[in-house]
């Protein structure tokens, strides 16, 4: 059989030099004649055959014709236009051929890269094959993960997008449906049981969404804890029955994830393109990621349809974040200050800041109409340092004109990741000489537990140079015990809900700031009654040996300029004294910005 395949003649002739450097080449190749007959195949050829096992490429010497092995590997047009190609190669109508191609082989397709070129003027030619497959294999890998997440194995945005569009351009669709799915409490997970934990759980979460989707529905994860069904041919009333599929997967049965037993469920917007819909695959996911939004503000598993009310209102919060970066730049920003007393000597010691915007427009904006357009739009922290920034100025202003007062600013949670709060709380304290112990920054209970170590660092730093530090809303969620006493902080801010109780609930009230007073008390920390908005209400805060008390009943926001009139009428016509010269020493008090 060899011999009839490859016949004496194969073995290289000592004068003919040229099956001698075939020999010696380590890539399979050929020796084809101007005629197209295969005349010599070197080593490399035959032992690259024996290890394919691929018998359609064997040949026998001065006998088969070069197309006609090529046609064994079928009749396509890629194939007919390599074997024109090497046609022209044969009548020297080219100078070279490089062609790319790819071999179902049992142990899994490979690919080779040949090049064909004349030698000895064009008699004969020489074709060379190049296992290429460990390249082609990376490139193929590099390609899918462009396209698909590695965690899951579902599309990735850019891969969806690409879906999408070419959905929305389908001759014949009908209506597209797009579910945005967010995972409610995955943070808690990741916080709670790491990274890893995280993973897994998404990983099961995306295996439960491809078992309820559609058979024509592909699953997609856009990113973090966001997943994208995209529906054809689906419109609103199926969108809706479908996401509440996909819901009830998720919280039919708990999740398994590192030991741990977990019940999650979802939050879904959902964007329809109806027939006709001049959309784009961007704005549709927009709409989408609107519609979630809304659901996430209803509570956990939420379900909200896209309307175009929602598109308006985020087009009015983009432009507001516009205008706010300016007004923060042109100074269309005040300070309100609220009064805040000292209950055993009655005196007004203390205000807290409260921003508020002098729009050109629309007026005077109270925070709630501006603070989340800031987070939102990275706004917090040029904002908060503007607030340091004035607020220590005009406490040091009044200062100058005998009116001693602390003043706060509130402080938010992002400001304490970035780890500049010690540099811009001096930095405005250094621009307008305000002393330390006349400021006072104020972080709600739930900002600080983000990252009580970072927290703690910071503001044990803020302490030690000199400035007070307040935990506001103590008291209105899931107090930590722990964090009270491990925190540096000097002043609790009673929460309003116990402040302001209900009617015949006064005892219970008590009893609750009464445990604070004596909790802080016994861990060397001030008591503040925030929301004091009866005579009732600020008699039981002074009863129970509240520090400071604030609110409506004592003193409204006002601006800066009537503060130090209020402060002498409500002072008996004395100017505040410094802390140093109370009895009970340093007066810490808190503001919020």
């Amino acid at each position: 059989m060899d011999d009839v395949l490859f016949p004496r003649t194969s073995v290289p002739d000592p004068g003919d030099a040229v099956t001698a450097v075939l020999d010696a080449l380590p890539l399979p190749s050929l020796l084809v004649d101007s005629h197209g007959l295969v005349r010599y195949s070197n080593s490399a050829w035959r032992y690259w055959l024996d290890a394919l096992g691929d018998e359609r490429l064997r040949c026998a010497h001065g006998h088969t014709r070069y197309f006609d092995l090529v046609a064994r590997l079928g009749d396509d047009p890629e194939i007919r236009a390599f074997t024109d190609r090497m046609a022209a190669l044969f009548r020297g109508e080219v100078a070279r051929v490089e062609h790319d191609y790819g071999l179902a082989c049992p142990g899994g397709a490979r690919w080779y890269h040949l090049e064909a070129a004349p030698i000895e003027g064009g008699s004969r030619f020489v074709v060379t094959h190049a296992d290429v497959t460990a390249r082609v294999r990376a490139s193929r890998e590099s390609a899918w993960l462009a396209r698909h997440d590695p965690l899951t194995t579902l599309p990735n945005r850019s891969h969806l997008h690409q879906l999408v569009d070419a959905e929305l351009r389908r001759e014949g669709r009908g209506p597209l449906s797009l579910l945005l799915l967010d995972v409610d409490g995955f943070s808690d997970v990741n916080d709670a049981s790491g990274h890893e934990a995280g993973d897994e759980l998404l990983r099961q979460v995306a295996a439960r969404l491809r078992r309820v989707a559609r058979g024509s529905d592909v699953v997609g994860r856009l990113g973090d804890d966001e997943f994208l069904l995209v529906s054809p041919d689906c419109p609103d009333d199926c969108a809706a029955t479908v996401a509440e599929r996909c819901q009830a997967a998720l919280t039919a049965e708990p999740f398994s994830v590192g030991g741990r037993v977990l019940r999650l469920g979802a939050s879904v917007g959902v964007a329809t393109a109806a027939v006709g819909t001049d959309a784009g695959a961007a704005g549709l996911v927009r709409d989408a990621d609107l519609a979630l939004s809304a659901a996430r503000a209803s509570g956990r598993g939420g379900l909200h349809s896209f309307t175009p009310e929602l598109r308006a209102a985020a087009e009015r919060r983009a432009a507001l974040g516009v205008e706010l970066e300016r007004a923060i730049e042109g100074g269309e920003l005040v300070l309100h200050y609220q009064p805040i007393q000292h209950l055993p000597s009655g005196e007004f010691t203390g205000v807290e800041a409260l921003v508020r915007w002098q729009h050109p427009e629309r007026g005077l904006l109270p925070p709630g109409d501006f603070l989340p357009v800031a987070e939102q739009y990275d706004l917090l922290l040029p904002l908060t340092r503007w607030v340091l920034h004035a607020a220590a100025a005009q406490a040091a202003e009044w200062a100058r004109h005998g009116s001693v007062l602390v003043v706060g600013v509130n402080v938010h949670a992002r400001h304490l990741s970035t780890g500049t709060l010690v540099d811009d709380v001096f930095a405005a304290l250094a621009v307008t000489g305000l002393p330390p112990e006349q400021l006072v920054v104020e972080l709600t209970e739930t900002s600080v537990a983000e990252d009580p170590v970072c927290a703690a660092a910071q503001l044990a730093e803020l302490r030690r140079r000199g400035v007070e530090v307040s935990i506001d809303d103590f008291g209105s969620g899931f107090s930590s015990l722990g964090q009270l006493v491990t925190l540096p902080t000097g002043v609790l801010k009673i929460d309003r809900s116990l402040v302001a109780f209900p009617e015949g609930r006064r005892d219970h009230a008590a009893a609750a700031i009464a445990a604070v007073v004596a909790l802080g008390r016994a861990c060397g920390i001030r008591s503040l009654a925030e929301g004091i908005e009866t005579a009732d209400q600020l008699a039981l805060a002074t009863e129970l040996g509240c520090t400071f008390g604030q609110g409506y009943h004592l003193g409204r926001p006002m601006p800066a300029a009537e503060v130090p009139g209020w402060l002498l009428a409500h002072n008996g016509g004395r100017r505040p004294v410094p802390w140093s010269a109370m009895s009970e020493g340093r007066v810490t008090l808190t503001a919020a910005g």
